[in-house]
């Protein structure tokens, strides 16, 4: 077995603003329509976070996202919880993304903001990464709902994209249990506007279409990143802070219970 050492590559640093982490060539991949169901998981996640002022995107990481809603420098509560209420809004109503770009307009000039890169660029790191990850935590609650009927997702890349991620293209069709600890890291989405899913399948799918449960989940190195002045271990395709189960308890709430 190689070591964790064996496994990384030089580390890299994040090409992109460092308001948000999320880079130009990203946003013009974003898809400015709405999300086209209303999931009740995916608002009640959205609605039970908590308002966290922060200076950069990198204050909270991964899982404490789950209990926090943050947009990154907004640095006074009220600021956030209008931004809060308007992705809520989102989410509940089926907002698309010119929608939610009039109620940031009007968040803005209320609260006197000033934000790191273009209008059009920021209202959508903070409209796509907020509804896609909320769907995502809803999805897969639902998952674990129906995984003793369904037990096996499928990794499914959005086609058609104008700057896919290699590795996502490469993962598209991998079939593993729903248990398998590489959803751990690897359930969608995998990166800022990253918009692959999972297809759950039950045995009479795989019958059906004659699927095959992949023999191993795909390899992933582990790369290292710069991130807030600190290197951290990400795997590779995944861009830092993603690499977690969309809904996932910290480790510290987790131990309170």
């Amino acid at each position: 077995m190689s070591t964790v050492a064996e496994r990384i590559i030089l580390p890299k640093r994040l090409s992109s603003c460092g308001c948000c982490g999320a880079s130009e060539a990203a946003l013009q991949a974003v898809d400015a329509s709405a999300f086209s169901t209303d999931p009740l998981e995916a608002i009640r996640f959205m609605r039970e976070k908590l308002d966290v002022p922060t200076s950069s995107w990198t204050d909270l990481w991964q899982q404490q996202h789950t209990v926090a809603f943050t947009v990154a420098g907004a640095t006074s509560k009220d600021l956030v919880r209008d931004f809060h209420d308007a992705v809520d809004k989102a989410i509940a109503n089926g907002t698309t993304l010119d929608e939610f770009r009039q109620d940031f307009d009007n968040i803005v000039e209320k609260h006197g903001w000033s934000y790191n890169g273009s209008r059009g660029w920021r209202s959508s790191v903070i409209f796509d990464t907020n509804v896609n990850m909320a769907y995502a935590a809803g999805r897969w609650e639902q998952i674990q709902q129906v995984k003793a009927q369904r037990p096996y997702l499928m990794y499914k890349h959005l086609a058609g994209q104008s700057h896919p991620r290699a590795e996502h293209e490469a993962w598209d069709g991998t079939i593993l249990p729903v248990d398998d600890p590489w959803w751990q890291t690897h359930f969608p989405p995998n990166g800022w506007f990253c918009h692959c899913w999972v297809e759950t399948l039950s045995d009479a799918d795989l019958d059906r279409y004659g699927y095959q449960v992949s023999d191993r989940a795909p390899r992933s190195r582990l790369v290292p990143h710069i991130v807030g002045g600190r290197i951290v271990l990400v795997p590779e395709g995944i861009d830092p802070g993603f690499a977690y189960l969309p809904g996932e308890q910290p480790i510290a709430a987790e131990e309170e219970e």
